[in-house]
């Protein structure tokens, strides 16, 4: 039962963390009223963000825990589990920098917070990509690692047929 916990419980937190990323600086910066038009505007981008964090999340937590396939090398995933993950927050960060601004003008952000504004959905549509070849690397190598426990079955009709 725990194996299919682990994986359960990373997609959630994974989720849950970047959701209270953005809804977290959103309505600390502008409030929660703000915080929900802003997520009901930009919903189609940002829902599957949370999502496919989350799945690459879980899918992460398999290999690394080897739950479900005894595998033998990780790759990168880890490394490209932080990338996409950065990136998703760079993304989450380019949609609300802009507004923190408004409420903190010291900390001369203002050139880059009109940057990330004009490229926001760019930067929203990059961290959505970074997510999906995350979650396919990780399922290639769960591919392989499962071809290895595969018997070899190639022999077996050559031996059949004499």
């Amino acid at each position: 039962m725990k194996r299919y916990l682990i994986p359960l419980a990373a997609f959630l937190l994974g989720s849950t963390l970047m959701a209270g990323f953005y809804f977290g600086i959103l309505t600390w910066a502008q409030g929660w009223d703000y915080a929900a038009s802003q997520f009901s505007f930009n919903r189609w981008y940002v829902l599957p963000i949370f999502v496919t964090l989350g799945i690459q999340a879980a899918l992460y937590s398999i290999l690394r825990f080897r739950l479900f396939i005894p595998t033998t090398s990780t790759g990168h995933t880890g490394a490209l589990m932080g990338t996409s993950g950065g990136t998703s927050v760079t993304a989450m960060v380019a949609c609300c920098l802009h507004h923190v601004t408004d409420v903190l003008p010291i900390l001369g952000l203002s050139a880059a917070a009109t940057y990330l504004t004009r490229y926001q959905r760019p930067f929203m549509l990059v961290s959505l990509g970074l997510n999906i070849l995350g979650i396919v690397v990780m399922l290639i190598i769960l591919y392989r690692e499962r071809q290895k426990l595969q018997p070899v079955q190639k022999l077996q009709p050559i031996l059949e047929t004499e």
